[in-house]
């Protein structure tokens, strides 16, 4: 089956190699396929705009039909006024079905016609013929005569059972067929389902010969919006174009063709008052009744865009109230190019009514947008200034940057208060130094401008310092200028009051964000939890985001499964916004993926890092960006890749010298980086980088375990038993229990190293057991213990699923989720988990409780609870359930 649109589709066109041709068509079995379904009931009405491939489509099913059914069809003339003559027609077309040319004599012209014995006619002509019956009648929206869609109701209310009648429209019919669609005997179809996709429009394009690069199909199709006579117009103009590709990117409601079939079949059937309110609102993305109202000076707006919309006059409602319209983007071409031929002096008035309308809605940007378009260019500067604050707290900074480039260059310096606003862009993009530069620009024009545009410029350079004191990570900063902002005058007016709230999570969330950094974490989780709550009390969603991104930062070090958890609601919220790529979302993602390499789940890891760095393209901040470097070489020492981990830690390393002050993670990254210079053999870049750190207290963990760690490559296994020694007793300050799993593990290499294998095997059952509680597997493979892991006895050991999560990242195999739902009352809580674990053994319940330090009775209630959860009804129906949903290893033996 083949269709693409109305009438014009047997159009000559040009082969490529010059000749006239006639138009491919394309198959669209899906929408034949929906027609012979509704054949199944009494009335198919198919409602769409002109050109949208409706005489093509019936014609197409028609054809298909014709071998098995009987088909009579009529076309509606153009204004079809003599109701007569259409009843005439269609009576002609369903006695030809008999096989003669008449059955009986047709009605008489008259003036006082009535449609009622014809229609009578038609029912008994229809119920004497043989099989299935098809009744096609095209642009009935031509009839214009009220007692005509009477009579029409009434043929097609009563049809008998063997006839199915399917009709064409462009407009909505004033037909009474609710009791077809209450029984399901009535079946509609409408522009959306005519509308070619974008596989369809790429298939027109081949079998036409046409070649075109996806993103240039994916242009012309977004340009068309499926609409079907643009798209063969489009078609026919690229047959034989010299430059395809670059017809494509021009091709616009413009293009003579389209202009010719839209302003024919569309703009010019219109009344005079109709044309002038869509000349008019063509300057609009959008239009409402009392927008369009004041640009056209004439009252009935909102009624004319109604009519036009449900006549499918290329006019498109935007809410499921109506309240809001735009026009096809073809349509829209058309229409601003007829305004500027025709009415050119009238093109910056009815921008500048637009922006005054739209700003007093606090519509900034469409407002900024049109007084660009008007050409003024210094209102658009204070307008944009002036709420600048208030777009970067709604995360615009994107389409502020693009209202920027929209100014001339040769205006730029005559607007310094377009300074403040490149500030923004700037620290949003981590060009700190650039957003300094211009945040000194608009302080000093700050004095000068007049209120309230004053107040504003000040209060928004000190908003931005606080931030830009956070992404130095200067806390000494963050709180000076977060106590200026708290200090602000008490609010005046409702503005003021929701500003002031505003300020306030930009306060708790750069001061939070900064204690997280410097180790404060108790202080950044409460200021940061607060910020969030504040944020979602005042509807600030991407305030909201931006605090629980850094909420999830913050929560990481104490708790990985806690910064999980928080960072699974700001992916979630952001999401719901169109943030998920955001580089305020960054934080969540990178944090996410962190804890997805702690424990071993690097599949999951990689694919949030490619997301984190869609987020960071445009972000090149030292701390974000140190954040993101340290977590990739984590999951390229994870995945055993030492020498790409080498590299990341070294990014990391570079960008934290950028930052003003040492942050939590300074030992991590100093450490790591060394560390894995010692296992690559690069022991005096090792020792060089040990010796350079000067961040942070060199006794810190974290720098006494890459000490060890080079002690080993130097063969010294004594020194790094020292080394790692105040790390275990908690003498060497450590960031996250994390430190001290290491510290065991390498303890438990030098003690092998030393031959001493009692020691070496207690320290992994230690690292085990710390690591526990969260699932940390990555410390196991980046220490490279795995040996040790394996030939620990697996019997005596009270960790037998974290084991073997280990062992099975080191073979390459995914781990187990953390905790996964059971199949019966719900998920294991963290102590039911620790009892579990102990189910294998041949540990008795007292012995059990002896190894958790807990009461036989709390054993007992825990065995319950489990045996509860897993529908188990003993301890080996238990094991067994557990091992099937992998919260214990199912292994006999220890891989060797």
């Amino acid at each position: 089956m083949s269709a693409i649109t109305g009438k014009p589709e047997d159009a000559p066109r040009r082969s490529p190699d010059g000749r006239p041709g006639r138009l491919r068509l394309v198959d669209r079995e899906g929408l034949v396929a929906a027609l012979d379904r509704a054949a199944a009931g009494a009335v198919t009405v198919v409602t769409a705009p002109a050109g949208s491939g409706k005489t093509s489509l019936l014609r197409a099913w028609a054809d298909r039909r014709a071998d098995a059914h009987l088909v009579a069809s009529v076309q509606v003339q153009r204004d079809q006024q003599d109701a007569q003559s259409f009843w005439t027609a269609l009576l002609a077309a369903v006695c030809r079905l008999n096989g003669e040319p008449l059955a009986g004599e047709l009605p008489t012209a008259s003036p006082d016609f009535d449609a009622d014995p014809a229609v009578d006619r038609i029912l008994a002509e229809l119920a004497v013929l043989p099989g299935r019956v098809s009744l096609v009648i095209d642009d009935v929206h031509e009839l214009t005569s009220p007692e005509a869609y009477a009579a029409l109701t009434r043929l097609l209310t009563s049809l008998p059972a063997h006839v199915h009648a399917v009709l064409a429209t462009r407009r909505d019919l004033p037909l009474r067929l609710h009791r077809l669609r209450l029984a399901g005997e009535l079946t509609e179809l409408r522009a959306a389902e005519l509308r070619f996709a974008e596989e369809e429009t790429r298939a027109l394009l081949t079998a036409s010969g046409i070649t075109l690069t996806p993103a240039s199909v994916a242009r012309l199709h977004e340009r068309c919006e499926g609409w079907a006579a643009g798209l063969r117009l489009a078609v026919l103009s690229l047959t034989g174009h010299p430059d395809p590709e670059r017809f494509v990117a021009d091709f616009s409601g413009s293009n003579r063709t389209v202009a010719e079939y839209l302003v024919a079949e569309m703009l010019d059937r219109q009344p005079q008052e109709v044309q002038d309110l869509l000349l008019r609102t063509s300057v609009l993305e959008r239009v409402n009744g009392e927008l369009a109202g004041l640009l056209t000076a004439r009252p009935g707006a909102e009624r004319i865009l109604l009519a036009l919309e449900d006549a499918n006059a290329f006019v498109i409602s935007l809410d499921p109230q109506r309240t809001w319209f735009r026009y096809h983007h073809l349509l829209a071409d058309l229409l601003r190019l007829e305004l500027r031929r025709t009415r050119p002096d009238e093109v910056p008035h009815l921008h500048r009514s637009a922006s005054a309308w739209l700003a007093e809605q606090g519509q900034t940007v469409p407002a900024v947008r049109h007084l660009q378009s008007a050409g003024d260019w210094h209102d658009a500067a204070t307008l944009l200034a002036d709420h600048s604050l208030g777009l970067m707290l709604d995360g615009q900074e994107e389409i502020m940057q693009t209202l920027l480039d929209a100014f001339p260059e040769r205006a730029a310096p005559g607007f310094p208060e377009l300074s403040v606003v490149r500030a923004m862009v700037d620290l949003v993009h981590g060009r700190l130094d650039g957003a300094a530069a211009h945040l000194a620009v608009t302080e000093a024009c700050a004095s000068s401008a007049p209120e309230p545009s004053r107040r504003r410029l000040r209060t928004a350079v000190a908003a931005l310092q606080l931030s830009l004191a956070r992404r130095r990570g200067d806390l000494a900063d963050v709180r000076r200028h977060a106590e200026f902002l708290d200090a602000r005058p008490a609010a005046e007016t409702d503005e003021d009051l929701a500003l002031g709230s505003d300020l306030r999570v930009m306060a708790l969330m750069n001061l939070g964000t900064v204690e997280a950094w410097t180790d404060r974490h108790a202080d950044g989780v409460r200021h940061l939890q607060e910020g969030a709550d504040l944020a979602r009390r005042t509807g600030r969603p991407y305030l909201e985001v931006a605090c629980l991104a850094q909420l999830g930062f913050a929560s990481k070090l104490p708790d990985f499964q806690v910064a999980r958890t928080r960072c699974e609601r700001a992916v979630a919220l952001a999401e719901e916004h169109g943030w998920g790529t955001a580089p305020v979302l960054a934080p969540a993602l990178v944090t996410l993926a962190c804890s997805m390499v702690w424990s071993g789940e690097f599949d999951t890891a990689e694919e949030l890092l490619l997301r984190a760095d869609l987020a960071l393209q445009s972000d090149s901040g030292p701390g974000i960006g140190t954040l993101l470097h340290l977590v990739k070489g984590m999951l390229h020492a994870g995945r055993g890749r030492r020498p790409e981990a080498e590299r990341e830690f070294a990014e990391a390393h570079a960008l934290q010298s950028q930052l003003s002050h040492p942050h939590a993670l300074s030992g991590y990254v100093t450490g790591w980086l060394a560390a894995t210079r010692a296992r690559l053999g690069s022991l005096a870049p090792a020792r060089e980088t040990l010796a350079a750190f000067q961040a942070a207290p060199t006794g810190c963990g974290e720098i006494r375990n890459a000490r060890a760690v080079l002690s080993l490559a130097e063969g010294d296994p004594a020194a790094a038993l020292a080394q790692v020694a105040g790390v275990m007793d908690g003498s060497a300050p450590s960031v996250h229990v994390a430190t001290l799993v290491e510290a065991q593990l390498l303890a438990a290499l030098a003690h092998r190293d030393l031959a001493e294998h009692q020691q070496a095997e207690q320290a992994v059952e230690r690292a085990l057991a710390l690591a526990e509680p969260q699932r940390l597997v990555l410390p196991f493979v980046m220490a490279d213990a795995g040996k040790l892991v394996e030939a620990a006895p697996r019997g005596r050991s009270a960790h037998a699923a974290l084991r073997a999560d280990v062992l099975d990242v080191l073979h390459g195999v995914a781990p187990a989720v953390s905790v996964p739902p059971s199949a019966g009352g719900g998920q294991l809580s963290p102590t039911e988990l620790r009892v579990l674990r102990y189910l294998p053994t041949n540990l008795s319940r007292p012995e059990i409780a002896g190894e958790l330090s807990v009461s036989v009775n709390t054993v007992n209630t825990h065995v319950r609870n489990i045996y509860a959860k897993l529908q188990a009804t003993d301890r080996t129906s238990a094991v067994q359930r557990a091992r099937a949903l992998r919260l214990l290893a199912d292994r006999a033996l220890p891989r060797r």
